[in-house]
């Protein structure tokens, strides 16, 4: 209305180029509810045509062809309208100028849709213009959002009000801005095609904490009862900007365990769980969780979860541990060496945490106690002594385990200090021990005679016998030898033994037994014992037979000196079963010629009563006496 004394002049110059049906109007043009509409409307018709009885419009709602029977919104030659219209419309322009704009009051949004203009010039001289002017009726004021909206970059938001109503002027307010970085607001009016539209724009730089935040824009008329509001939510996109994991963590061995992951952004990210550079599982979400079942050594490691939107990537990871007992340790395999060498022993294992390892010989300790996953025992110049079982023990909190190998050291022959010769009843037992790796073989030598001896002889007796590494060889000479300054025989025997490794040749000595020299000993003091008991036991029976005869002058002979002799020969017999039972055993030392001077008998005569010859003694008259002899 405000424009058609602009239009007016414009149209008469088209209706004088052109002589043709035409019509304008907005093509859209919008208002808000329960407010009002103006659609400007200007027609032309060819200039060969005189109106008949006045020039007329009608307004159709939907259909511009009236077979069709649209919704009449306005009839100037007739009240008669569509009943949703009645009292609503009003033609402001004037139809004589070839102005049609139109006015509708109190409009809802059943009122929004497409609006036609048919001109009525009287008789045939109507005509309906295809052009339609299509009216939105708003609820709610628009804003214009964009279609992506990036944190940290500036944003403008912008909320329109039409302004097609004459008598309302809208205002526009921002609502729930508070909490904005720095907002700014700015207005402006804009006219375009005859429609007015009144806008206001906000302008700030969004963060990610603002996704999800409402914003409203209230329109409302002043001096009425009028608000209109629209709420948005801010879409605001944003790389990821934290990824929540599980803490890391410790496992058993078999057991099970469930990592998740969780990642803040905008839109939802391309979740994935990486192990090393394979990519375990993915989804597009906000959060993810792993499932490990049955878990091995092998699964032990770094986890990382990483996310992707397309506006940014983030990881985080974490640290699985899994825990089991030591692995049966690697050792070296079983070994011969030789005297002298020096060996490397490892032993290596696996295990969670790392185990201590330990060096046990034989059942003891050795080296000492390492904590690492691989331990070396250094043996330098290995002797005899190191020979035997070796065993590495593994041991953590979670469990043991061990692994053995057998250390061989072989060696040349040693003699062992119990090689000697011995006298024993038979003659003289020579035996030589040694010890060796391998066994060493024992052989003797006679020199004087040029004899070796090593296989079974009558004459000899040899003997061998191993036992592990220590060989014993044992022969019996029968020939005592000849005798030396100290009573005892002489021994020249020589002993021989050998391995691969060595061969030797020692001399034995001749040793005297302990044991017989203790028996000929107390063998002696026993006899000597015996032999005082007898005369003491003499003497009292002669005292008392002097006693009985009333003469203690006379000589008394001992009526059965027999019995006398064959006590102190039993006694002799006892004392020889003791020194020697088996005949290995012979007197040494000063007594060795104890066995020369044997005692044959012992005979006791009293002389007293009567005397007899070859006797000799002497006595006085209270006592008697007695002689032994030996023969």
């Amino acid at each position: 209305m405000w424009c058609l004394d602009l239009l007016l002049p414009l149209l008469l110059i088209i209706n004088d180029a052109s002589c043709q049906w035409n019509v304008w109007v907005p093509r859209d043009i919008s208002a808000m509810t329960n407010s009002c509409v103006v659609i400007p409307c200007t027609f032309m018709y060819p200039s060969g045509i005189r109106p008949y009885r006045g020039t007329h419009g009608i307004w159709y709602f939907g259909q511009p062809y009236p077979q069709l029977f649209p919704p009449v919104v306005f009839k100037s030659r007739t009240d008669v309208v569509h009943e949703s219209y009645k009292g609503r419309t009003k033609m402001l322009g004037d139809l004589h100028q070839r102005n049609c704009t139109l006015l509708i009051n109190n409009i809802g949004t059943e009122h929004s849709g497409k609006y036609y203009f048919r001109a009525d010039l009287g008789g045939a001289n109507m005509y309906t213009f295809p052009d339609f002017s299509e009216l939105k009726v708003l609820d709610q004021p628009n804003i214009d959002v964009p279609e992506e909206i990036i944190s940290d970059e500036s944003l403008e938001l912008t909320c329109y009000a039409p302004d097609n109503c004459p008598d309302l002027t809208p205002e526009i307010q921002w609502m729930y801005t508070d909490y904005l970085p720095d907002p700014e607001f700015s207005s402006d009016y804009l006219e375009e095609s005859n429609t007015a539209v009144l806008s206001s724009t906000l302008t700030f730089t969004p963060r990610p904490m603002h996704n999800g935040q409402l914003l409203g824009c209230r329109v409302f008329y002043p001096n009425t009862t009028l608000v209109y509001e629209r709420l948005i939510s801010l879409d605001i996109k944003y790389a990821p900007r934290s990824v929540w994991v599980n803490v890391s963590s410790e496992v058993m061995e078999g057991s099970s365990v469930m990592l998740h992951c969780e990642v803040d952004s905008n839109p939802p990210s391309r979740i994935s769980w990486m192990f090393g550079d394979e990519e375990l599982l993915w989804d597009t979400a906000s959060n993810i969780s792993l499932s490990l079942d049955d878990l091995t050594p092998a699964q032990e490691g770094i986890y990382t979860c990483v996310g992707d939107n397309g506006y940014g990537i983030m990881n985080t990871s974490l640290y699985l541990a899994v825990k089991y007992p030591p692995r049966e340790p690697l050792v070296n395999d079983s070994m011969t060496v030789l005297e002298g060498s020096s060996l490397a022993l490892h032993c290596s294992t696996q295990g969670s945490p790392a185990p201590t390892l330990t060096w046990l010989k034989d059942g003891e300790l050795v080296g000492t106690i390492t904590a690492d996953e691989l331990s070396v025992l250094e043996i330098l110049e290995i002797t005899p002594q190191g020979d035997g079982q070796y065993r590495c023990l593994a041991e953590n909190e979670h469990g043991r385990a061990s692994s053995s190998f057998n250390i061989t050291v072989e060696y040349a022959p040693v003699l062992l200090e119990e090689s000697k010769c011995t006298v024993v009843r038979e003659g003289v037992q020579c035996v030589c021990i040694a010890t060796g790796n391998p066994e060493p073989t024992i052989e003797f030598y006679l020199p004087d005679v040029n004899i070796t001896i090593n296989e079974s002889d009558g004459r000899y007796n040899f003997y061998t016998h191993t036992d592990g590494h220590t060989s014993t060889g044992m022969i019996k000479l029968r020939e005592k030898g000849e005798r030396v300054d100290n009573g005892g025989p002489a021994v020249n025997v020589h002993c021989s033994f050998y391995n691969t490794y060595g061969r030797e040749s020692v001399h034995l000595e001749l040793q005297q037994e302990k044991k017989y020299m203790m028996a000929v000993i107390v063998g002696t003091i026993g006899g000597v014992a015996v032999i005082a008991f007898i005369i003491a036991a003499v003497r009292y029976v002669g005292h008392n037979n002097k006693k009985e005869n009333g003469n203690p002058r006379q000589d008394v002979v001992l009526e059965n000196p027999a019995l006398y002799y064959s006590a102190v020969k039993k006694d002799k017999q006892n004392l020889r079963k003791k020194v020697g039972e088996d005949g290995d055993y012979q007197p040494v030392g000063s007594m060795a010629g104890l066995e020369k001077q044997e005692l044959n008998y012992a005979a006791l005569e009293f002389i007293g009563a009567r005397s007899r010859e070859g006797a000799s003694g002497r006595g006085d008259d209270d006592s008697n006496y007695t002689e032994i002899k030996a023969k």
